[in-house]
């Protein structure tokens, strides 16, 4: 297995080269990658909707071992990255890390919530410190408010 060390400064050049093709380029991969994970994550939509998002969340941080809260409403599920250990390791490469290596998870994460009915709102907060606010609401309107306050707001696809 390819460790995460390695993965993170591959997935960072990969980024770069499909952006240098176009950002539809990009999109596309990020696309690829978001039909691929509905097969991870969709089950857990599917049988407990934002809990079962709590639940895939919570195995993520441990797997991943992100400094990171997680929090459950009757209105949103919310992954609240105190230090993203995948950030930071693009940071630490002497490549440097590609200006929208944040728009990936935002990227690969709206679609397969979208497609269940949920409305993806995520603060990058920065694009070089290595936290953010990923929330995930039932409510479209409730999502855009979050989006209204948000510092940076995530639209992998520009809308």
């Amino acid at each position: 297995m390819i460790p995460s060390d390695h993965y993170v400064r591959l997935y960072n050049e990969l980024f770069k080269m499909l952006e240098e093709r176009g950002h539809r380029e990009l999109q596309n991969y990020w696309l690829e990658i978001s039909r691929l994970q509905r097969t991870i994550l969709g089950p857990f939509i599917e049988a407990d909707g934002l809990t079962g998002m709590h639940a895939y969340w919570s195995h993520i941080r441990e797997e991943e071992n992100c400094e990171a809260d997680l929090v459950l409403t009757d209105d949103y599920f919310e992954f609240k990255m105190l230090k993203c250990p995948s950030l930071t390791k693009a940071m630490d490469n002497d490549a440097g890390a590609f200006t929208y290596y944040c728009d990936h998870c935002a990227g690969w994460i709206k679609p397969v919530v979208e497609s269940y009915g949920y409305f993806l709102a995520y603060d990058m907060i920065s694009r070089t410190e290595p936290r953010c606010i990923l929330r995930v609401y039932k409510d479209r309107e409730k999502a855009e408010a979050f989006l209204k306050e948000a510092r940076l707001p995530a639209r992998p696809y520009g809308d």
